[in-house]
């Protein structure tokens, strides 16, 4: 029996009907290089219940402390009911990108349940008509809970449920585990009431070795060697959220993000992805009619594992608050911006502490925390507060090898994670095989045409891309083997709508990048 940390337990309590707090990966495959070029559910459900026995994210159920006196406890179970949690489904004809977006969005609105072990995988087949994709592909989609896991311990059990090759072969594993004992409400109440005894002690040792840090950056802020974001512009992303999702993404290559982010000395991978949806969120936004005049700030934040903290689960995480410089029309010059930007933030991040955050949210008070949400979100309290970001940005880069489940390639991975009151709008950048995906998930009242958003998305991509690069022509990656098979075998197939490539999305964007400039010419 473990109980959670003050970080973990903060996602139950700022869980609410209208903002599920789980992180979900989606994973694409084509099964021409499974063995006989057919993958079956059961082999899945059997391969994925094998796999991942003996991960505790995987087999722990909370168990509430009475009257929310303490944090919670994770009751490890020692198994899991794999047909409950391994789920069936398939996409209607013709099984297009939209299709699996729709779905996607219904399955993440919805929460999971609190009486089992934290987590769902959902097996959908019918991915028959996705523009890029061989036909017959199928989708895996996972939702974990943000309380068990984040963005780095998630990636660590997808890496168990995969092979590097087609043909590995995994023996059944044989783990023997001792279930925990289910404690008695007396025993928890007995801890709460010790655990309660002891906080002030471990307050003043976080103090004690916190404070000192506070009182040098406060000084660093009054000489103007560090710098905050100051005020933060309200938009729509910034009001109560409903119950509903939308989520789309954009695939570009690997290499020419590589290429912009050398094209402005120290500009980093991460300082073009918050460029790119710094233009798509300016574009959408003027369209809008909505874009204030000072810049968007994005929420970062930033895996503090260490080597020893691999493989435990939970969140280990702090923050960072970046101007993603929505303000700036050109996006050579926003990417510049944005590179200052992040570097000031890393000097104040590092002069706090980079685990300041996890020290402090151990003295989270569990029942005022939980209470306090519940009402905030019921009587809309987010809408007469400053808001304290815009979006969310998150990068959790993938591995640069070929996966494998069941015999299956991988050909692309995408990600969702929560939106909630005041921050309506999550995005997951991710990498895999020479493939950089922005995805994006947010509220469907807030963001009605999620569509177009991916249009602002692809858009900002290449108006960096024509900024930074020129004329250059975009990278071809080399196809892998299942699509060049599948592109012979169907040259006639109706292509629907897909996370957009760069190549294919230029002719469209001319146009648009005109009005734009003429547009942002207007304004200055």
């Amino acid at each position: 029996m473990q109980q959670l940390s003050g970080l973990d337990a903060s996602f139950l309590y700022l869980e609410t009907p209208n903002s599920p707090m789980h992180i979900s990966g989606l994973y694409i495959y084509t099964q021409e290089t499974a063995p006989e070029g057919k993958v079956r559910f059961k082999q899945i459900l059997e391969g994925t219940a094998n796999r991942v026995k003996g991960i505790p994210s995987l087999t722990r159920r909370l168990k509430e402390v009475p009257l929310g006196l303490d944090h919670p406890y994770w009751i490890d179970e020692g198994d899991f009911d794999p047909e409950f949690h391994i789920r069936h489904v398939a996409l209607p004809a013709p099984g297009d990108w939209r299709q699996l977006c729709i779905l996607i969005s219904r399955i993440h609105a919805r929460s999971l349940d609190r009486s089992r072990p934290l987590w769902e995988m959902y097996v959908i087949e019918g991915l028959d008509n996705v523009e890029g994709y061989p036909k017959g592909c199928f989708a895996l989609f996972t939702k974990m809970h943000h309380a068990a896991v984040d963005g780095a311990s998630g990636m660590e059990i997808t890496a168990a449920i995969h092979d590097l090759t087609a043909d590995a072969h995994v023996e059944p594993k044989s783990v023997i585990t001792r279930p925990d004992r289910d404690p008695s409400t007396l025993s928890l109440l007995t801890r709460a009431q010790v655990n309660g005894l002891r906080q002030p002690l471990r307050f003043i040792s976080v103090a004690r070795n916190t404070v000192p840090g506070f009182a040098k950056v406060f000084m660093q802020l009054r000489r103007g060697d560090l710098k905050r974001v100051g005020s933060v512009p309200r938009v729509r992303f910034n009001g109560t959220v409903s119950a509903y999702r939308v989520f789309n993404a954009v695939s570009l290559p690997l290499d020419d993000v590589k290429a912009i982010k050398n094209a402005v000395p120290g500009a980093t991978v991460n300082d073009v992805a918050l460029t790119i949806v710094g233009g798509a969120m300016r574009k959408y936004l003027e369209k809008h009619n909505e874009l204030p005049d000072q810049s968007l700030v994005a929420m970062a934040p930033v895996n503090v594992r260490d080597t020893k903290e691999k493989g435990t689960g939970g969140n280990i995480v702090s923050t960072m608050a970046v101007k993603i410089r929505s303000d700036v029309a050109d996006a050579r010059e926003r990417l510049i911006a944005v590179h200052e930007g992040t570097q000031t933030a890393k000097e104040y991040s590092n002069a706090v502490g980079a685990k300041t955050m996890t020290d402090y949210s151990q003295f989270i008070p569990s029942t005022l925390t939980a209470q306090a949400a519940r009402l905030a979100s019921r009587w809309g309290l987010v809408n007469q507060i400053n808001p304290i970001y815009n979006c969310v940005i998150t990068n959790v880069p993938g591995p640069q090898v070929p996966l494998y489940n069941t015999g299956a390639r991988m050909l692309s991975n995408f990600g969702t994670g929560p939106v909630a009151d005041g921050v309506g709008l999550f995005h997951v950048i991710s990498s895999y095989c020479g493939e950089f995906s922005i995805s994006a998930t947010s509220c469907r009242e807030m963001m009605p045409d999620p569509d177009f958003y991916r249009d602002c998305l692809m858009d900002s991509f290449e108006e960096l891309k024509l900024a930074t690069l020129g004329s250059r022509p975009a990278t071809r990656r080399k196809p892998s083997p299942a699509k060049t098979i599948a592109k012979a075998k169907a040259k006639t197939t109706i292509k629907a709508s897909r996370p957009k490539t760069a190549t294919k999305a230029r002719a469209k964007v001319k146009p648009k990048r005109a009005a734009t400039a003429a547009t942002a010419k207007k304004r200055a």
